[in-house]
């Protein structure tokens, strides 16, 4: 018969591994000379749910800064989100430009 400290011993504990959160990614609008601004301004109501003073403001920072941020997702649904304005963009012949960036 085993002395009580040697089964404590020989029991193993489960181990619990933090899984560190999926890295995030930043999907920026890009300007450009010919995308008008009303369409950047649909665009950020259809795909990013800005309001329409929200949607203003990020196209009016693409405008006079070059770049603006439409939202931070997990990397897959930024993508998604950049594919989905690249495809409307060309579907309506405007050059607008969309990526991300890796947080």
């Amino acid at each position: 018969m085993a002395k009580p400290h040697q089964q404590e011993s020989s029991v193993l504990e489960a181990q619990r591994k933090k899984l560190a959160p999926p890295p995030l990614y930043t999907v920026l609008l890009l300007n450009d000379d010919f995308t008008p601004m009303d369409f950047v301004v649909v665009v950020l109501q259809k795909f990013f749910s800005k309001n329409r003073e929200q949607a203003t403001q990020i196209m009016l920072k693409v405008h006079m800064e070059g770049r603006g941020v439409c939202g931070v997702y997990p990397r897959d649904v930024a993508a998604t989100k950049v594919e989905q304005v690249l495809s409307f963009a060309r579907e309506n012949q405007h050059p607008l430009a969309c990526i991300m960036e890796e947080n």
